[in-house]
């Protein structure tokens, strides 16, 4: 399955009927409002990759209310880059979620996700193709936990070179 991710723009205070629209496309499986250098982040899976580059083409970028997007493709060679996923998530239970976009070391984005899977807030990792090298989602429960992971756990880790974080805001939630 190819999965990407696409960190967008908009039009500002459109964010919740934006993200609406975003999860009527089929194909888009996770979608949030964020803080930081993007106003909203979707989360895409299909069969291949030519199926994500029509949803992000003809769907997401025809919504006049997005004016730029990013978009980071999974890189699909599991022996060298493997995907890591935790799957023991109550849902509910974490309430602040982050997205990390990652630049590591070159070559060293396979240390960075084996690292990143030893943390426990780690949900999702991906070593992804454009302009970050690595993408995770955390998940926290309450902001200063959050921070805390942030600060001290990932940003530590060996081979990251730098880090930005997209907050996600909870209120702009379907």
């Amino acid at each position: 399955m190819a999965k990407a991710y696409v960190l967008m723009n908009c039009d500002m205070g459109n964010e919740k009927n934006i993200i609406s629209k975003l999860n009527e496309i089929n194909g888009v499986t996770e979608t949030h409002g964020t803080f930081g250098l993007y106003d909203i982040f979707a989360k895409i899976e299909a069969d291949d990759e030519k199926e994500i580059q029509k949803i992000v083409t003809n769907s997401i970028r025809q919504l006049p209310e997005i004016h730029s997007t990013m978009t980071l493709t999974r890189s699909e060679c599991d022996d060298l880059f493997p995907s890591v996923e935790k799957n023991d998530i109550k849902q509910g239970e974490n309430t602040s979620q982050a997205y990390i976009v990652i630049h590591t070391d070159k070559g060293n984005e396979l240390e960075v996700l084996k690292n990143l899977s030893h943390i426990a807030e780690v949900r999702e990792a991906d070593a992804v193709f454009g302009f970050y090298d690595v993408l995770c989602k955390i998940e926290a429960k309450d902001y200063d936990s959050l921070e805390h992971v942030i600060t001290k756990s990932i940003r530590s880790l060996s081979y990251i070179k730098t880090s930005m974080t997209l907050n996600v805001i909870s209120e702009q939630e379907k």
